[in-house]
């Protein structure tokens, strides 16, 4: 008798992650109402993709001092955090990193106010 070959494996399903970026302007930590539909955006997708962890890396631009800058973009993270959670994402799913002005976008001189720098970057990895 001759067997009929196994079906091939179904091909494995690869999900790409998905990154948002919420801007501030100088100095702030604050949400703005484009930011906070950027969030419901990014909290949606976590939640539909069935997300376990999300990152959230704050980041401030080189105006001001380095540890000055740090705790700004630590503020920035937790600010959008406290929106992911407000769209029923679980506190222990999102954690929070602060890059201060290491990190730029845009690469500027030191005491240059970019606002492409001035971000919180959300990744459903």
């Amino acid at each position: 008798a001759v067997v009929a070959p196994p079906p091939p494996a179904p091909a494995p399903v690869v999900t790409q992650p998905s990154s948002y970026m919420v801007f501030f302007d100088f100095d702030r930590a604050d949400l703005t109402d484009e930011s906070r539909s950027i969030i419901a955006r990014a909290a949606a997708a976590a939640r539909n993709g069935q997300q376990v962890r999300v990152e959230l890396t704050g980041h401030a631009d080189r105006a001001g001092s380095d540890q000055y800058n740090l705790r700004l973009s630590q503020r920035r993270a937790e600010a959008v955090k406290a929106a992911m959670l407000q769209h029923g994402l679980p506190a222990n799913a999102v954690a929070t990193l602060a890059k201060g002005e290491s990190n730029p976008l845009v690469a500027t001189p030191d005491g240059v106010r970019e606002p492409q720098n001035r971000r919180v970057e959300i990744m459903l990895p």
